[in-house]
């Protein structure tokens, strides 16, 4: 107990040196009883108590101004007791008793003693200090008694290897002040009177603020004066001594120097205690920081991806046919450059985006953060969904390339061959209008009246046999029409002269007939062997006119079996030529046998045949135009046919290497999917040899570059069909494109499973049995588990979805567990297993991929940083307020970390909010994702 009433012992204070009482006080006691000597100098010596009573004030006044408050005199304002009470709960965090709001000398006392139970309470032994001293102001006894709160609350708690109190902190003076030349620290006093021993420990923790260099020994009052107004400056240490209390005296006060270096010790250690919070920070606002880069990274490759996708497929869905066919091959041009330049690096990009999202998911995850949701319209699954769009589009716009090029091809085809009727026509029907006018019949004679009857007759028969060819004509036309020709409106205007011109023909022809029958009756007699050879030289004509029309007639092929069939036709045809040889000599024998007739009987011919302008000549002219064409018809289709002998040499060479390329693409596909499934050896094992397949597979490149290059020369050669294989370049193509996604997709995943590992601490045992499960309830091998999967493959690994632990099951096997759950109708609660797929299925797809099973078994097996803990730090920063102000952060923090706090924090609301506090702990929870940042 206190002794209040000692007032005629001795005036020592402090505690006892016997004493060993709780927290400390044994040492302290020992500390004491050395300076008892000191107290008894200390009666003797007024320089000591002014010391002390300056530092004593400036130590008090350093808390109290914590609670608004501040001492003018040691002596009288402790009197009352409230102040000391007040002192008390500042400096030791805890609530007195309530003091006694009298005026009288009672009330003072009981406070006083309040406050001298409280110091007890703490372990402190007091002697010969009672309550009455310090009412009635004595100052010896205030003096003691702030002396003994000095040592319990501010030097008592201070601990250098194993020493403490003032050995501990003459220690930690020694070791900071080592490296420092002219200063030697071996006590409180006057070890300390030059002033170099304050500015070195200034020097030590803030080397900014004192330049050490230019100080000088022989100089103490500027040195201590420098040491003194730097640490109220810029540490927040108030002034507790003048340089010439230090000076003036021969050894300074102990207490004194010991109570201002504790409160530089306190000041530098809250400092370490600020970085260390500080660094906390850092740490986790530079995760965050790196987090966002990475999303940043995602959202403008994703946006730059989707609007080339955009602006790729509207070219792609263009459609607009061209006239000719040279225009359209440059378009086919234009997507072979497309496919072979513009394609591939986005394909890489793609594929580098997936790539780039799992591992910034597989960060996140890692730090404790929620899963990246990337903006709408820009997740992963919208990027497959515009890619599968893509190549619809470009599958559609090749075949609509192939077939607009066969329609112009036809098209040209339909064209010439109108021309080329049509100049047979135009040429046969030249001055038919002027004959069938001609009125030559009126001055006739009757056999010139019969012959021109004859020959109108023969004109009848010539003009029947050309209908056919008016009517083919037509039909060209009507198809070019159909077909959409550039060129349709002069086709259809030459082919409507030409059924006018017909259509007036047809009506002259009748005119003339009718004319020549009225004077028929006149006219007797007729050469019988004129009209004969006209009758048959005129069909003979028309046949060789359209024979030399076939043998002219253009083709048009695309396989072997089409022009062997033209062979065989014409073959068919120059069987008939002697035939027509025969007949061609017939019908010059009967013009022969005319010209006899006349020469033997003296009749005088006008040179022609009344009945048909085809002479001899024309037979003979137009036979050996047929003769000439005949061997120039072999040569076009023995060309024609060598060309399809080339085409069909490509096919094969095409299907002979694309019937190698598509199955061994086939069979990687599946080899992938096992190595993906299966698994050996340990992760950096499997990651080698999924490195070595994807180079085995780039390898083999060149013979999908062979196969291009194949493909080139069939489309060149205009080849559209294939009979000798099922594979299609597109299919090739889209197989090897599938398949290095997939080898990089396999990669990445086995790089998170190692980062996870690394990052967790999962052995290789628990990796190996977490792929051993999986693969167990994956039943289909498609690399992911559905719901129910995941649930047994969670019950196998003795997994508690109810309680959210892992249950133990002893040195049962998983067979074993999992035969018990199904024998005892074991059964996991719905709610906890929907958590639970929310957190390994986030976008809702209904499959759990093995990289989303292990990062969940993971975190449930380790422990990471929390919100709790950056709370914590940063209220080390605040001082202990609930609250943080941008100054303390720009001090605390570097730069453009202290910026992004305050650019995100939001005021603070509580009821002890001052003007520009921010709120840490509502920023501190969404970091972690536990509300909006």
């Amino acid at each position: 107990m206190v002794d209040y009433h000692a007032a005629n012992q001795s005036y020592q204070y402090g505690p006892s040196s016997g004493s060993n009482g709780a927290g400390g006080g044994g040492s302290m006691g020992d500390y004491m009883a050395q300076e008892d000597d000191w107290d008894r100098d200390l009666l003797l010596d007024p320089a000591w108590e002014k010391q002390q009573r300056k530092t004593f004030t400036a130590w008090c006044n350093s808390h109290l101004r914590k609670a608004g408050t501040q001492i003018e005199n040691i002596d009288e304002d402790f009197r009352d007791g409230l102040k000391l009470m007040l002192l008390l709960e500042v400096i030791s965090g805890e609530r007195l008793p309530k003091p006694e709001r009298g005026k009288m000398r009672v009330h003072k006392i009981n406070n006083v003693n309040k406050a001298l139970d409280f110091i007890a309470s703490k372990g402190v032994k007091l002697v010969s200090i009672g309550a009455e001293e310090i009412v009635d102001g004595n100052a010896k006894m205030t003096l003691g008694m702030i002396w003994t709160i000095i040592l319990r609350f501010a030097i008592q708690d201070i601990s250098v290897e194993e020493t403490s109190a003032k050995e501990g902190l003459l220690l930690w003076c020694q070791r900071k002040t080592a490296p420092y030349k002219n200063v030697n620290v071996q006590n409180f006093h006057i070890s300390w009177k030059d002033g170099l021993a304050f500015n070195a420990l200034i020097h030590r923790h803030r080397p900014e603020l004192i330049e050490y260099d230019k100080l000088r020994k022989d100089d103490p009052v500027t040195n201590l004066n420098n040491a003194f107004e730097v640490a109220e400056k810029y540490l927040d240490i108030p002034k507790m001594l003048d340089a010439e209390d230090i000076v003036n005296t021969a050894r300074p006060d102990e207490k004194a120097i010991m109570t201002y270096v504790s409160s530089f010790y306190h000041a530098f250690s809250g400092a370490q205690k600020a970085e260390t919070a500080a660094n906390r920070i850092c740490k986790v606002l530079a995760v965050n920081q790196e987090n966002e880069h990475l999303m940043e990274d995602y959202e403008r490759l994703a946006s730059d991806l989707l609007e080339w996708i955009r602006r790729t497929i509207p070219w792609l869905e263009d459609r607009v046919p061209q006239k000719t066919i040279q225009e359209m091959q440059q378009k086919l041009e234009d997507f072979r450059d497309y496919r072979r330049v513009h394609k591939p690096p986005k394909v890489q990009e793609k594929c580098q985006l997936e790539i780039n999202f799992n591992t910034l998911q597989t960060k996140l995850r890692l730090s404790n953060r929620p899963a990246f949701m990337p903006s709408e319209g820009k997740m992963v699954s919208d990027i497959n969904n515009g890619w599968q769009h893509l190549e619809q589009a470009e599958k559609g716009y090749e075949e609509w390339l192939l077939n607009e090029i066969r329609r112009l091809e036809r098209l040209d085809h339909l064209a010439e061959k109108f021309r080329q009727k049509a100049s047979i026509h135009e040429a046969w029907t030249d001055g038919k209008e002027a004959m069938l006018k001609h009125r030559d019949y009126e001055t006739a004679t009757l056999s010139d009246i019969k012959a021109l009857i004859r020959k109108h007759e023969a004109f009848e028969s010539d003009l029947a046999a050309h209908q056919d060819r008016v009517e083919q004509i037509a039909a060209i036309a009507q198809e070019l029409n159909e077909l959409d020709y550039y060129d349709s409106h002069n086709v259809n205007t030459r082919c409507q002269k030409i059924c006018d011109q017909w259509d007036a023909l047809g009506s002259l022809t009748h005119s003339r007939r009718e004319a020549l029958e009225k004077t028929e009756k006149q006219l007797e007699t007729i050469d019988q062997l004129h009209l004969e050879y006209a009758k048959r030289a005129a069909p003979f004509n028309n046949w060789m006119e359209s024979a030399m029309e076939d043998l002219q007639d253009m083709f048009i092929v695309h396989t072997i079996e089409e022009i062997e069939g033209l062979i065989s036709a014409h073959d068919q045809f120059k069987s008939t030529l002697p035939d027509a040889d025969r007949e061609r000599e017939a019908i010059l024998a009967i013009h022969k046998e005319a010209q006899r007739i006349a020469e033997s009987n003296h009749i005088k011919l006008s040179g022609s045949n009344p009945y048909t302008t085809v002479t001899p000549q024309i037979i003979n002219s137009k036979w050996e135009k047929v003769q000439q064409l005949v061997p120039k018809r072999d040569h076009a289709l023995l060309e024609e046919q060598s060309k399809q002998q080339s085409n069909e040499h490509l096919r094969r060479q095409f299907a002979s290497q694309a019937n190698i390329v598509g199955p061994w693409i086939q069979t990687k596909m599946e080899e992938i999917g096992r190595i993906s499934i299966e698994m050996n050896g340990t992760l950096e094992d499997q990651l080698s040899h999924l490195k070595q397949y994807e180079r085995s597979i780039v390898d083999y490149k060149p013979n999908l570059d062979l196969l291009e290059q194949q493909h080139q020369l069939i489309q060149e050669a205009l080849i559209f069909d294939n009979k000798h294989t099922n594979y299609t370049m597109e299919h090739i193509r889209v197989g090897w494109e599938q398949l290095l996604t997939t080898i990089a997709r396999t990669i990445n995943e086995v790089e998170n499973q190692i980062l996870t590992r690394d990052a967790k601490g999962i052995s290789q045992e628990q990796m190996q049995e977490f792929r051993a499960s999986f693969n167990h309830f994956d039943k289909d091998h498609g690399g992911a588990l559905g719901p129910e999967e995941f649930k047994a493959c969670l019950i196998s690994l003795g997994y508690d979805v109810e309680n959210d632990r892992q249950k133990q099951t002893g040195s049962m096997d998983s067979d074993d567990f999992r035969a018990l759950l199904i024998s005892t109708g074991y059964s996991l609660g719905d709610a906890e297993f929907n958590r639970i797929m929310s957190v390994v299925d986030p976008n809702h797809s209904g499959l759990v991929t093995f990289q989303a099973f292990i990062d969940f078994m993971s975190r449930e097996t380790t422990d990471t940083d929390t919100a709790d803990q950056v709370i914590a730090s940063f209220k080390v920063l605040a001082g202990d307020k609930n609250f943080i102000t941008a100054e303390e952060l720009r001090r605390e923090l570097p730069p453009d970390q202290a910026e992004y706090c305050i650019a995100r924090m939001a005021p603070y609301q509580g009821p002890d909010a001052v003007p520009g506090a921010l709120d840490y702990k509502s920023f501190s929870t969404a970091l972690y994702g536990e509300s909006d940042l």
